[in-house]
């Protein structure tokens, strides 16, 4: 349960948008993407433009003397290409101030989420199955099915227990498991990772979060079948692990192939779940 929770921590949700976190196990505490609060507050979809902003303010504050950019972290969190890249990072009580530099009728709401978030994490710590069930609130919140929200979970169990064996088996977390999952997923769907977002019209939005059910299924019998055909061939490290990932990738991509044979219909869709009026044309 612990490690769930771990995972789906990653990301926090304010009115739909995405805002990525990092939870410090020593300070018990989270830090926030300041860019991503930025964004919020000031209305931005573009991230570079709420960098930019961001970059702005960070000048004016320092030279207020302010200790708001003095006390933001550079962070690695997955940036909109999938990869781990470093970011200003800040604290509850870090982002609170800087919010109070930002004229944004946003203000208010964001400050009672950042209370409300921070208190559901120190309660996750007590209770990790807060967790799995506040991220079922999340989906069911935003119209998704019992059966999508069972699929993506189901799926996100088996993800936990293939990188469990990667953090065991001497792979490098972040840059490598990315690599490792890329490869994967380019087997078993003929798109890199990058690609199929480009194809569903995502930018920084999590994949798996727009699957289709088909596309969830698919994914987690990939990932199933690299995990036991990893654990068979008792692979370490990045190198001999890319074997089982092109294999369990392979054994996906063939039941794939098969499926669409069989039915004359894609399983590979360009649908998402973006708001009606940003969806991509099918």
């Amino acid at each position: 349960m612990k490690k769930e929770m771990k995972r789906l921590g990653k990301m926090a949700i304010f009115e739909g948008r995405k805002i990525r976190r990092k939870w410090d196990e020593k300070q018990e505490k989270w830090y926030f993407s300041v860019v991503d609060i930025v964004a919020v507050l000031t209305g931005q979809k573009d991230s570079l433009r709420a960098r930019k902003y961001w970059n702005k303010l960070a000048e004016r504050l320092k030279k207020e003397g302010s200790e708001v950019v003095t006390n933001c972290h550079r962070l690695k969190m997955e940036a909109e290409d999938g990869k781990l890249r470093e970011t200003d990072a800040a604290s509850v009580e870090t982002i609170l101030r800087l919010v109070q530099s930002v004229p944004s009728p946003k203000a208010e709401p964001i400050k009672l989420w950042l209370a409300k978030v921070g208190y559901e994490r120190m309660q996750e710590t007590v209770d990790p199955e807060r967790s799995i069930n506040r991220g079922r609130t999340n989906w069911q919140r935003i119209g998704r099915s019992e059966k999508w929200i069972q699929q993506r979970m189901m799926g996100q169990e088996i993800r936990n227990k293939l990188t469990d064996y990667w953090k065991h088996h001497e792979v490098k977390e972040q840059d490598e498991y990315a690599i490792l999952t890329n490869i994967i997923h380019e087997e078993w769907s003929d798109l890199s990772v990058k690609e199929h977002k480009k194809f569903k019209g995502l930018k920084t939005q999590n994949l798996r979060d727009h699957m289709t059910d088909a596309e969830l299924v698919f994914t987690a019998l990939a990932e199933l079948s690299v995990r036991q055909i990893a654990e068979t061939m008792e692979s370490k490290g990045l190198k001999e692990n890319k074997i089982p990932a092109k294999k369990g990738g392979r054994i996906a991509k063939n039941a794939r192939l098969e499926l669409e044979q069989k039915t004359g219909k894609k399983v590979i869709s360009g649908s998402n779940y973006l708001p009606q009026g940003r969806k991509r044309l099918r």
